[in-house]
């Protein structure tokens, strides 16, 4: 019987295979597994992209590629989400794990979706295997927060995205140049771009920039480009339609939301299969996400610089903004804050004396 200690060396191996989805498996979510047997890892997978085979039939059939069929007979299968349980693009997992021979699962999160959660663990304990849930827990569900969110809501995870100046500033003169992060920080940019579904911005920084919005670093694995989603307060037809975004070879992936409705451009972003958004826009688009508590999580890159300019942060906001899960790195020579944003407690009903809900 493994230790609870070699649970969790299992299940991370587990999470660093699901870490290798990350931007590539909507509308599905990442998802990683391990295959352990005799203390020994006999097979590793990850699902790559929604329609492929999902991670515990890619550790199966890893296990199979270096060992016998008769290897996986007394194993465990580690996995990082719940395994499915229904007929999609795919078979059902739970059919895989059984037919394989494997004895015992653990897995990390349950599954978001209210109609499947705990039908995965009937179903093994059903055929006899054993089962164990929530090891690593909390970092599993962080790994699958975008896909959580819109099982539940029906909206997309939101992370807002700027470089500011030490004076609080998101532009610069046009004497002093376009940039103000470092090329470390723009790199690091392309990487949140890989890893999101979308990226929207505003009509005023489309009109201003003039902006592509498209994944342009080498270093980066090859994947269709991201919806480019651009919200205005005035109508389509009052953009620039020679710009980059509407005139590019990646033109069929740009929308357009009228009228400023941030609500209803998430909503569509959702029903395109998008699990998580990145918001590249001024500061007053920024602000709008933030008061109409939209935004999940922030990402602001520092930059050394006094450069005055017009564009000040994130315009007016009239709420305050908590952040927690605070994270400081150095990225070239800029300090990166990477923060989600606590959401605000809804009031509890207040009941006549006496009566109770």
């Amino acid at each position: 019987m493994l230790t609870p200690d070699e649970d969790i060396h299992w299940m991370q191996l587990a999470l660093e295979q699901a870490g290798k989805g990350v931007g590539s498996t909507s509308p599905n979510p990442p998802v990683g597994a391990v295959i352990v047997k005799g203390g020994k890892l006999i097979g590793k997978g990850w699902h790559q992209k929604a329609g492929s085979p999902h991670a515990e039939r890619e550790a199966i059939a890893d296990a199979l590629e270096q060992h016998s069929s008769e290897a996986l007979n007394g194993a465990t299968i580690y996995v990082t989400l719940e395994p499915c349980s229904s007929h999609g693009r795919t078979a059902p997992c739970t059919d895989g794990i059984i037919a394989a021979g494997i004895t015992r699962l653990v897995y990390g999160s349950q599954d978001p979706n209210p109609k499947h959660v705990g039908v995965a663990k009937t179903i093994m304990h059903s055929a006899g295997l054993k089962v164990h849930s929530g090891v690593c827990r909390a970092a599993c569900d962080k790994l699958i927060r975008p896909f959580t969110k819109v099982q539940q809501k029906g909206l997309p995870w939101v992370t807002l995205k700027s470089a500011i100046s030490l004076d609080g500033k998101t532009t610069r003169p046009p004497a002093e140049g376009q940039w103000l992060s470092s090329p470390e920080s723009r790199e690091y940019v392309q990487k949140m771009r890989y890893q999101s579904d979308a990226i929207i911005t505003g009509g005023n920084t489309v009109r201003v920039d003039n902006p592509s919005l498209t994944i342009r670093s080498t270093n980066i694995p090859n994947k269709q480009q991201p919806w480019r989603m651009v919200i205005t307060r005035g109508k389509k037809e009052a953009l620039p339609q020679d710009y980059q975004l509407f005139s590019d070879e990646h033109a069929n992936r740009t929308l357009i939301q009228e009228h400023g409705d941030i609500l209803s451009a998430l909503k569509t972003l959702a029903n395109k299969g998008c699990n998580s958004v990145l918001v590249e826009a001024g500061g007053t688009l920024m602000a709008a996400f933030l008061q109409q508590e939209l935004a999940d999580e922030l990402v602001i890159f520092y930059a050394p610089l006094l450069t005055g300019g017009a564009d000040a942060g994130f315009g007016e906001l009239t709420p305050e903004v908590v952040l927690e899960e605070q994270q400081f790195t150095r990225i070239g020579s800029d300090i990166m804050l990477r923060a989600t944003i606590k959401k605000p407690t809804p009031p509890q009903p207040v009941y006549p004396e006496g009566k109770q809900k």
